[in-house]
């Protein structure tokens, strides 16, 4: 018989703080690394949010930083302040019961096609692993930063799992850590695959029964995808799971 591990054979079991923070750190090496911007919020069973705070990197996150808040934003547990962008994660997590995970951050090549306000095309496999559809929202009508303001641009998002913010970055969704990790990485493929190939002069985009196969993905079915990103952190920073969880 084909060998099937399990998810404790391919990873310790991690607490929610850890799993954010692996989160966050695994993005940071796919290209979500704009310095200090970026904010990831975590749905947790009793209805609160971890997140991670403002004014550390998150490729120096570690889960004796991560807050917990309530969905107006008051920090329940934790020493940090909150990421000044948070609104736009609450009020969504506010109107979609099936949002787990929301991340926000500039990430380099999603952030040009959002400069661009420019639907990346799907030209591979991996790029098209993200599943759903793919939103524009140009939520510059005001600050993000006000409830009002971050209410609208929720309402633009609508029931996409992932969105380009115009000229300024990306939104990505998804009911687990594992669907968030899955769907940004793809976005982030897409987008700097999509470039390179327009540079070449075009392509031939993804089409058919592949494609709509990877687009009902709801990013939970690829097992050891998240797993082998998870342990290249680990070996990265073997201390990361030592101390307070």
């Amino acid at each position: 018989m084909p060998f099937t591990p399990t998810r404790e054979q391919l990873l310790p079991p991690l607490t929610p703080a850890q799993e954010l923070v692996l989160l966050a750190r695994a993005l940071w090496h796919e290209g979500y690394d704009d310095h200090i911007a970026g904010h990831i919020t975590y749905r947790q069973p009793d209805g609160t949010l971890l997140c991670n705070p403002w004014f550390i990197t998150w490729d120096e996150l570690r889960p004796e930083h991560v807050l917990r808040i309530d969905l107006d934003g008051t920090v329940l547990e934790g020493d940090w302040p909150i990421p000044p962008g948070l609104p736009l994660h609450l009020e969504l997590h506010k109107l979609r019961d099936d949002v787990g995970v929301a991340v926000h951050n500039h990430s380099r090549f999603g952030t040009i096609w959002a400069d661009a306000h420019r639907i990346p095309p799907i030209y591979d496999q991996t790029s098209a692993l993200s599943g759903g559809g793919l939103a524009l929202v140009n939520e510059y009508s005001g600050a993000v930063n006000t409830t009002s303001n971050a209410r609208a641009a929720a309402e633009q998002i609508g029931d996409a799992n992932i969105a380009l913010l115009a000229n300024h970055g990306v939104f990505v969704v998804g009911s687990t850590i594992r669907a968030a990790h899955q769907r940004a990485v793809a976005l982030e493929q897409r987008c700097r695959h999509a470039f390179q190939v327009e540079a070449l002069g075009g392509g031939h985009e993804l089409s058919g029964a592949p494609i709509e196969v990877f687009m009902r993905s709801d990013g939970n079915g690829y097992i050891g995808f998240w797993e082998a990103a998870a342990r290249a952190e680990l070996r990265r920073d073997p201390t990361l799971l030592d101390g307070p969880a």
